[in-house]
């Protein structure tokens, strides 16, 4: 059983998005990565939290140096060989209508891209993203990660894609129904299109490989390594993870370092009205005066 801190279900805060999508970032060759993260949440992230019609922001910082174990070896499925991120972005909208708002103010924030990415790829998630569990009790996390955190990226098989998406669903459904999983939200994305790259993001890169084309993400969190490891050999989960490798090619995991949210519910956070880092800060020393809202819309927060 879970302690009082991870009783409740979260999950449903997260339903008024209704159009989401994940985007994966690598960082610009020769860039340091203390330099990249930092200008990532704190310059680049507070632009993007401010444009028109953003209505959920969450940056997912991920890392190279990763547990050995994130994901077991089922059935002969590996990760994708040298298929490397340094970060998962979603971006979401409360409708149609203030997705397009977005798009026509989104060129102030592609133009910025070039100064950190090398590569970014926006998958569409047209019907919004499922979070099937989440007993985290903060909506709007900007910590560095204490809990063991991953995303896991499911590369399906192109022979029958409808039912390879069934089963990855099923498959969550399943783990999200297990005492051991503190959060799971899966993100169904469209199909990827070269033809049409996205982000349209200026002397970045947009194309993949044949096989990042069709990818289903999940985010997943454990209490610990100790209880993930638990879990996976657990006979439960050895049940359901029968016949994956029907309908999947590759499951790449990804450590996740941090999690950093901007805008919910079309409402700057604190990090995106001052920057990331400068709202830890503010929390840390408990400086509730920081957040009056006059003193926020000092920093262009709506009043």
């Amino acid at each position: 059983m879970h302690t009082s801190e991870f009783s409740g279900n979260y999950g449903a805060r997260d339903e008024n998005i209704v159009i989401n999508s994940y985007t994966t970032v690598l960082r610009r060759n020769g860039v340091p990565h203390d330099l990249f993260a930092t200008y990532w949440r704190d310059v680049h992230g507070p632009l993007c939290a401010r444009l028109e019609g953003l209505g959920w922001y969450v940056q997912h910082h991920l890392t190279r140096e990763k547990d050995g174990h994130l994901w077991p070896l089922i059935e002969g499925v590996t990760p994708l060989p040298g298929y490397v991120l340094d970060g998962g972005v979603e971006i979401g909208f409360l409708s149609a209508e203030s997705q397009q708002q977005f798009k026509d103010a989104s060129a102030l924030l592609f133009s910025d891209e070039q100064n950190m990415f090398e590569q970014t790829i926006a998958y569409d998630v047209p019907d919004g993203s499922s979070t099937l569990v989440d007993r985290l009790p903060d909506p709007i996390p900007n910590e560095t990660a204490t809990l063991d955190k991953m995303h896991l990226h499911f590369h399906l098989a192109s022979d029958d894609l409808p039912a390879a998406r069934k089963a990855i669903e099923k498959l969550a459904s399943e783990m999200a129904a297990a005492d051991a999983v503190l959060k799971l939200r899966l993100h169904l994305a469209q199909p990827y299109d070269n033809a049409q790259p996205a982000p349209p993001a200026p002397d970045v890169d947009h194309k993949v490989e044949e096989s990042r084309l069709n990818i289903i993400m999940m985010e997943l969190v454990f209490e610990s390594a100790w209880a993930r490891r638990t879990y996976y050999a657990s006979e439960h989960f050895k049940a359901i993870t029968q016949g994956i490798s029907e309908h999947v090619r590759y499951i790449t995991p990804f450590g996740v370092s941090g999690v950093y949210t901007y805008v919910r519910d079309a409402v700057m956070t604190t990090a995106g009205i001052r920057g990331s880092r400068q709202a830890e800060l503010i929390r840390q020393l408990g400086a509730i005066n920081q957040t009056r809202p006059e003193i926020e819309s000092l920093f262009g927060a709506a009043t």
